[in-house]
Formats: structure tokens, C-alpha cells, sequence
């Protein structure tokens, strides 16, 4: 079987001197609209880096709401700078360097989680479980060879929310709000590396929506990108429609 990207065998020179940047599925958090790049960008709130809005003026209306996780994630950021270098955390600024990860492989961390789910033939299993990334770290001057990709996992999403009640509502907030849309709820994918973590939550359509196909290699895909420090990834379509 071909490996499930349409652009797996491109050279990693041609996009680690000038990558394209991915950008992933982006719902504003206060109206609901779903970003179309190529007219508009959605911006990410500075503080948490999961949320996102059409607009200034969508940011500022939600900020009442989202005060409190949003602070609550920037002060767990913060402590974590505060550690000693060492094993768990090997570099002062990992903090900032796992943020900027996750958010420029959202397109390719989302996909592996949907295909690790198997969301494709189980779409209950997104309430149920969630995609554990573990990476590797080396301090390399080049930012995308920063991160290997050390093991995946699949762990109950109870692994997540019990741990942090802040972070599990703001999950079943946006499940509710995916729900009421049409989808079928929250993908959640933990990136961890040393001793800090980012949670990503991706709202997925249902799976008559998407057009990939259910794949088994998604691991190894996924160590390929990262590993050739790419942000390129594009995943084969089955319809006219990819």
C-alpha cells in the first residue's frame, strides 16, 4: 500500500528551506465561523495558542469566558519555565518550542489522531479515547529538527480531563458546540515532551465529510514529517473533493 500521504517521497531539503506552513481545521470560538485561508486567517489567542477567532472584536466578546482557562493554561506555561534544565526538562525554553510544534503540525497531528482513533469506522471512540505523543527532543538551531516523534499511545481521554477539570470543560465545551454544528465531537491529541505537555483539541466533522481513508501506517507517516522536519503533509483523498 502506498504511504498515506500524497506527498511522502518529496525531498525534505525543498520544504525544510522554505516550508509551507500548515494550518489545521479553525473554528472562531465565539460566532462559530470556520476560517477559510485563502480569504481571511484566523488568529490563535497568545495565551492558551488552542483558541481561535475570526476577528478582534470575537476575541474581545469572548474574553469574559475565556479568562479563566486562558489564564489557567499561560500560569501551568509559566511554572514550567521555571524548572531547573535537566531530564524533564532539558531546554528553558521547551515550553515555547512545544507550542510552536503543535501548532505548526496541527494539520498532520489532527490526521493522526482521526486515523489512531479509527474515527473513520468508530466515531464513538473520539468521546472515549485520546492520541498520546511522545516526543524527543534535541536542541538543534534549525526549529523544525527540534522534535522526534519517541512513541504514540492510545489512552483513555479520562487520562486528560480527570487530571485537569479546567481543560476537561473547555473540551466538552467545544464537544457541545461540534455536536450542535453537525459533528462529531472533540479530537483530543497530547503532545508531551520531558515534563511538559500540550493538550490539542481538533473539532471533527462527520466522518461522511471526510474523505480519508481509514489507514494503519498513521505512525509511521507521522514520524516521517516530523522527523524530516516538514510541514508540508497532505493526506490522500479518495474524492474529487481532496
Amino acid at each position: 500500500m502506498a504511504p498515506a500521504a500524497a506527498n511522502y517521497y518529496s525531498h525534505p531539503s525543498t520544504t525544510a528551506s522554505h516550508p509551507q506552513k500548515q494550518r489545521g481545521y479553525r473554528v472562531c470560538d465565539t460566532c462559530g465561523a470556520v476560517e477559510n485561508p485563502t480569504i481571511q486567517k484566523f488568529r490563535l489567542c497568545g495565551g492558551c495558542m488552542t483558541t481561535q477567532y475570526c476577528s478582534p472584536e470575537c476575541q474581545k466578546s469572548h474574553w469574559p469566558s475565556h479568562k479563566v482557562i486562558c489564564q489557567h493554561t499561560a500560569a501551568q506555561m509559566s511554572g514550567a519555565k521555571q524548572q531547573p534544565v535537566g531530564a524533564a526538562y532539558p531546554d528553558e525554553n521547551l515550553v515555547k518550542y512545544l507550542r510552536k510544534f503543535t501548532s505548526t503540525h496541527s494539520s498532520l497531528l489532527g490526521w493522526a489522531g482521526f486515523q489512531a482513533l479509527q474515527l473513520k469506522r468508530m466515531p464513538s471512540n473520539i468521546r472515549q479515547n485520546c492520541l498520546l505523543i511522545e516526543l524527543g527532543y534535541n536542541p538543534h538551531a534549525e526549529s523544525l529538527f527540534r522534535f522526534t516523534v519517541s512513541r504514540t499511545h492510545i489512552v483513555p481521554r479520562s487520562y486528560v480531563t480527570d487530571n485537569d477539570p479546567l481543560v476537561g470543560a473547555d473540551i466538552e465545551r467545544r464537544e457541545e458546540r461540534c455536536r450542535r454544528a453537525g459533528g462529531i465531537g472533540t479530537l483530543v491529541v497530547l503532545v508531551q515532551c520531558g515534563g511538559i505537555s500540550q493538550v490539542m483539541p481538533v473539532e471533527v466533522d462527520p466522518p461522511a465529510k471526510i474523505s480519508w481513508d481509514q489507514r494503519e501506517d498513521w505512525a509511521e507517516v507521522l514520524q516521517h514529517f516530523v522527523a524530516s522536519g516538514r510541514t508540508d503533509f497532505k493526506p490522500i483523498s479518495t474524492t474529487a473533493r481532496g
